[in-house]
């Protein structure tokens, strides 16, 4: 992931220093010296890095402080509020509007991805209820129709562009007119890639930009090309006047850091990152949340908009847990849904303290481990699948022969199992809690029972239950025990991954449709099996 080390170091940098005993003067000058050699190391611009070490050195001033103050709190906090400063224009990003066209318009260097950034951003407004479709006024590059028309096919986003007129000005303009008179919301105009030293081809952009008058222009910055990055988003801010930015190519392992220069320079926000390839491959950027990512602390709310935008069937599941019920199929279930989420690596940097212990974790090792979890589940019989898991240990040789269809070993066979117990011991004991809950609220009354039930409440949730203050709808522990299931999947150490339990679980399961009362829509379909 870009900017991953950096994040590793400045986040060393503070920890040596809030860990030592006595936190002087000097040891704080070498903390923001290792801070600002990341950054630079990073293509981070020398002049914002100076700028930013001098701000923590004003906020943290050692002669001013009272004795009183908890000096490492108050370090720890400025270097995060620092850092969220500067990947922070302080400027609005533009907001489509529903019932009305929002025309949109993609500009960048060559080779950015502006196509593929172009359809990611189509199917984004396309799942949250806008009309949204492309236009290909890219007419230099061979090919740039053909590549747009595939991405958008793929995603049934509608699509418009021409193989025979050569002015993309002309292109855009009738692209734009034909979707407003359909009334389209979101019209997303994809342009030719260009340098600042190509002037013909910024005339050309501009002879685009005042055919269609766009309601935003938006700059595609490749997070790999260090710090020219910087130069090039104050050419073509001078010349188009982009209101915001889509840095792509974050999942590769560049530096990353000339991007953040950028968004410094031209004074603005950055809308969303691509962090891959698939089409649902592109995060929302916030900068207090890129921070937390960056710094390790994790993104849990881009995780829940991760996870509500895949629309994960849980009804089953869901169903079964209430019941204090966990069956192998809900494992296979929960496993499939993991493989939807992208990414091991990705899933890990939303979830605090996971990036650490996956830091040595292949994504493909983790992703084949977790498909054959999968093919030992599809090698059951429907009785198999539908059971608790005891007809395998009363009869060992059903392992056997799941082991030999799946093409897997016992061995795995029987680790998938012990998860799949494991799971079903925390439905148990959380189906018996709600049931347990929901008797005592409908016996319930007088002045007396929202004390009862807050204290029920705070039972339930030091036994490992729904957290928070939502009532006994929340699943709490019983996302996937990620500990275990990482532990099989050859990551994480011995140490493990933290007990998803200890969140505020409840309150992120209702976010997602996951709560009791809600069932979450359709999602992908069991297949056939065996009888």
């Amino acid at each position: 992931m870009v900017l991953q080390d950096l994040g590793r170091r400045i986040n060393a940098a503070v920890s040596d220093l809030t860990r030592a005993p006595n936190i002087d003067e000097k040891a704080f000058d070498s903390m923001l010296k290792e801070i600002g050699n990341a950054l630079v190391e990073a293509d981070v611009n020398v002049k914002l890095v100076a700028q930013l070490r001098k701000s923590i050195k004003t906020t943290v001033n050692f002669k001013e402080l009272p004795p009183a103050v908890n000096k490492k709190r108050l370090i720890q906090k400025t270097v995060f509020d620092e850092l969220v400063r500067l990947v922070d224009p302080h400027a609005e990003p533009f907001k489509p509007k529903k019932g009305k066209s929002n025309v949109i318009m993609f500009v960048g260097l060559q080779g950015a991805g502006k196509t593929t950034s172009c359809t990611k951003l189509a199917r984004h407004y396309q799942s949250r209820g806008f009309r949204a479709c492309l236009v290909c006024a890219d007419t230099f590059r061979a090919g740039a129709f053909d590549q747009l028309r595939q991405n958008a096919t793929k995603a049934k986003i509608p699509y418009y562009g021409s193989l025979t007129e050569t002015d993309p000005a002309v292109v855009a303009r009738d692209g734009v007119d034909k979707f407003k008179k359909e009334k389209f919301e979101v019209i997303i105009v994809d342009t030719s890639g260009r340098h600042r030293q190509e002037s013909a081809l910024f005339q050309e952009m501009m002879d685009i930009q005042a055919a269609v008058q766009p309601d935003e222009t938006i700059m595609v910055l490749d997070a790999t090309i260090g710090q020219q990055a910087e130069a090039q988003a104050k050419a073509f801010k001078e010349a188009a006047d982009f209101g915001a930015i889509i840095i792509t190519k974050t999942d590769g392992h560049a530096k990353g850091g000339g991007a953040i220069s950028a968004v410094a320079a031209t004074h603005t926000p950055i809308v969303f990152l691509g962090t891959g390839e698939h089409m649902l491959d592109l995060e929302r950027f916030a900068p207090q949340q890129f921070v937390q990512k960056l710094l390790g602390m994790g993104d849990m709310a881009g995780l829940v908009e991760h996870v509500q935008s895949l629309k994960l069937d849980q009804k089953d599941t869901i169903k079964h847990i209430t019941e204090g019920i966990f069956t192998v199929r809900d494992l296979r279930d929960q496993l499939s849904n993991i493989m939807k989420m992208g990414p091991l690596s990705k899933m890990a940097g939303m979830i605090p303290g996971m990036s650490g212990l996956m830091a040595g974790m292949d994504d493909e090792e983790g992703s084949a481990k977790l498909k054959r979890m999968i093919y030992i589940c599809d090698s059951m019989t429907d009785k198999e699948l539908d059971s608790d898991g005891k007809l395998f240990l009363e009869q060992p040789s059903r392992m056997t022969r799941v082991a030999r269809g799946s093409g897997t070993y016992v061995r795995e066979v029987e680790d998938l199992l012990t998860q799949q117990r494991m799971m079903a011991g925390m439905a148990k004991k959380m189906g018996g809690n709600m049931k347990n809950m929901q008797r005592a609220q409908s016996a319930m009354a007088g002045p007396n029972k929202q004390q009862q039930l807050a204290a029920m409440q705070k039972r339930l949730q030091s036994m490992g239950g729904a957290g928070g203050a939502g009532g006994p709808g929340g699943l709490g522990g019983m996302m996937p025990d990620m500990g275990s299931l990482m532990k099989m999947l050859g990551g994480g150490g011995g140490g493990g991954m933290p007990d998803m339990g200890g969140m505020d679980m409840q309150a992120m399961m209702q976010q997602m449709g996951m709560g009791m009362g809600g069932g979450g829509s359709p999602g992908a379909g069991r297949g056939g099996r065996r009888k």
